[in-house]
């Protein structure tokens, strides 16, 4: 008794890594799957699935093992019901089962399906068996050709992702963020721009914000007179003697 009560202690804890391990590896993909979808290619997808194949495999082994219990013909009894929370089992279930109470024991010990499912199973089961072989392969027929159909157009979309990332990558940069970024700074603010302050000085012009020419107070560039910046006439070297017209008009009064 003592040594099938050992043995049954080893399978149950060698079961218990190779579910722990599966677990992981299912949860790692569902991780992959919804944060890192857009880095996500089909051969680390493949590479999730066969790691998670490979812990079911392993699991069917320990099971199917000459050594290992049949746990179908054993009974799990529970020993202990209690509506309060037990800490110890949150642990063990990791969270998920707070109380062992006893309107929660037929739901998590139950070996058989829902009474309802097993009435819609064996309705399935007796229509199965009524089936004729011809019809049955016809059937067979379709779904297969379904299958194939849904595969091809599987195979076809991950050859377009795949030929699309490859394109992306081999793809050369058309922009550069750091020229685009001075190019805007050049545009609104003028940084970078270099302004000739010796002949602004001359001129008596001098930059302002943005680029924009602003004109001294007081000083007046040469050939602009006025605020309109209207030309002013050069100065002539002829002299000239305006008199009134009543002095050299000939008929006099």
């Amino acid at each position: 008794m003592q040594r099938e009560e050992k043995q049954l202690d080893a399978s149950l804890e060698a079961i218990i890594i190779r579910v722990n391990d599966l677990k992981s590896a299912i949860a790692g993909m569902i991780f992959k799957l919804e944060h890192e979808y857009e880095t996500l290619n089909w051969p680390n997808f493949l590479d999730n699935f066969a790691l998670i194949s490979g812990h079911l495999t392993s699991l069917s082994k320990i099971l199917s093992h000459d050594k290992a219990p049949n746990l179908r013909n054993m009974t799990v009894l529970p020993l202990h019901l209690s509506p309060e929370k037990d800490e110890e089992l949150v642990r063990t279930t990791e969270g998920r089962i707070s109380t062992f109470a006893h309107d929660l024991v037929p739901d998590y010990l139950r070996t058989k399906p829902d009474p309802e499912a097993e009435q819609k199973m064996t309705g399935y089961e007796n229509k199965a068996a009524n089936l004729s072989y011809d019809s049955a392969h016809k059937q067979v027929t379709q779904y297969t050709k379904v299958v194939s159909h849904v595969w091809d157009i599987a195979n076809k979309a991950r050859e377009d992702w795949e030929s699309e990332a490859g394109a992306r990558t081999n793809q050369l940069p058309t922009s550069n963020a750091g020229d685009t970024h001075a190019l805007v700074a050049a545009v609104g603010m003028g940084k970078g721009l270099k302004v000739d302050s010796v002949q602004m000085g001359q001129s008596g012009v001098s930059p302002g914000p943005g680029g924009m020419m602003v004109g001294r107070p007081g000083s007046q560039s040469q050939g602009v007179q006025g605020p309109m910046g209207q030309m002013a006439k050069a100065p002539s070297a002829i002299k000239t003697n305006i008199k009134a017209a009543s002095q050299i008009h000939p008929y006099g009064r």
